[in-house]
């Protein structure tokens, strides 16, 4: 069977092979990576903060991340579970920084860490149900600047907080 390769034709699976090896493009060199992935896998990894960072939980049923001084707020699945279908998002600045309503509640939400709001995810006013989808994706609530990073030794782990 003849294979046809840039508009030649190959005369065998073999030929065609070294066509293609041929042609390839060069590799940059990298570090050897210890669970044998190349460059080209890596580059298709996912990099959100669920890789980069640890979460860490409140008492209250808030999440945290952080990635370079800056920390991804959102309420826990089990809070989300609780609350069921939420229908409205507000901030304040009062303690508290903002409240979540359901169809079930109306709940607080509490500051896992001393800092200031710099972002407010947008998509919350136009689609408050986001906060039902996935909540360590889409449904974050406010990222922030972190005062006292040291704050996080205090919250609860992912492993602590699921028991």
């Amino acid at each position: 069977m003849d294979l046809e390769i840039d508009g030649r034709m190959a005369p065998s699976l073999r030929a065609a092979v070294s066509n293609l090896r041929a042609v390839s493009a060069p590799v940059a060199p990298c570090l050897p990576q210890p669970w044998g992935l190349r460059v080209g896998v890596v580059r298709g990894l996912r990099t959100g903060p669920t890789l980069l960072s640890v979460r860490k939980f409140t008492d209250k049923r808030e999440w945290i991340t952080t990635e370079n001084g800056i920390g991804t707020v959102g309420i826990s699945k089990f809070a989300q579970e609780a609350l069921a279908d939420v229908k409205a998002f507000s901030i304040s600045s009062l303690e508290e920084f903002g409240a979540l309503e359901s169809v079930k509640a109306a709940s607080e939400l509490c500051s896992p860490l001393s800092g200031e709001v710099t972002e407010i995810n947008e998509a919350l006013a136009q689609n408050p149900g986001l906060v039902n989808k996935p909540c360590y994706e889409d449904g974050w609530l406010i990222k922030m600047t972190l005062s006292n990073p040291s704050e996080l030794d205090e919250l609860k782990s992912e492993e602590t907080y699921e028991k």
